[in-house]
């Protein structure tokens, strides 16, 4: 645990030298605040960090991480997380674009396509949270029934995005936002396998 902890802490030293320490008009006005153009949220896959493989750069993405990078619809006794951080995104920072991105060969997502009827759950949470993603899942049922589980799941990648991406609507600000033209949604996927980055819009 020494090792890891020490880990963390030598990493942050060589972004002080390397990074902050030689950018330091990049750094000052963000120490006045934020003011970020994209809203991301990526899956907390520790193989896709959006900041690494988008090249953003602090100040620029308001970020949310989570398991198969799931919008939920809207809800305000549910997942208030997640819609608050929406909420903060699109009216306090104004953001102008929110970008759902997908990834190969996703956790959450195999566990989506692996849920039973009437099954138990196996985790306290994951199972209850990438049911978000249910709608996505009965599509690529019927549309890919003909493909291995393999080939669904990367189907289902994308098909859980476009689900996330229909799920942000239902939150006003966010309609608002997109009915004026103000406000951009985007769907993203990573492939980390073939080294691709895909984007789309609804």
């Amino acid at each position: 645990m020494d090792a890891a902890v020490e880990r963390l802490k030598t990493g942050f030293e060589k972004f002080k030298t390397d990074v902050y320490d030689k950018k330091p008009d990049f750094f000052e006005p963000l120490k006045a605040g934020q003011a970020p153009k994209y809203m991301v949220f990526a899956c907390a896959d520790s193989r896709v960090c959006p900041s690494v493989t988008l090249g953003l750069e602090p100040g620029e993405a308001f970020t949310v991480r989570n398991i198969a990078n799931m919008v939920p619809s809207y809800c305000k006794n549910k997942y208030a997380g997640v819609g608050s951080a929406i909420e903060y995104a699109v009216c306090a920072l104004k953001v102008e674009v929110i970008v759902v991105i997908g990834h190969s060969r996703c956790g959450g997502i195999k566990a989506l396509l692996s849920l039973k009827d009437g099954a138990d759950d196996s985790f306290h949470f994951v199972e209850d949270w990438v049911r978000i993603g249910f709608p996505a899942k009965k599509k690529v049922q019927k549309e890919c029934s003909s493909l291995s589980f393999d080939d669904q799941c990367a189907v289902l990648e994308k098909e859980a995005v476009n689900v996330s991406l229909e799920n942000l609507k239902t939150y006003p600000f966010v309609k608002e936002g997109v009915a004026a033209g103000t406000l951009k949604l985007v769907g993203g996927h990573y492939d980390f396998v073939s080294g691709k980055f895909d984007t789309w819009e609804l």
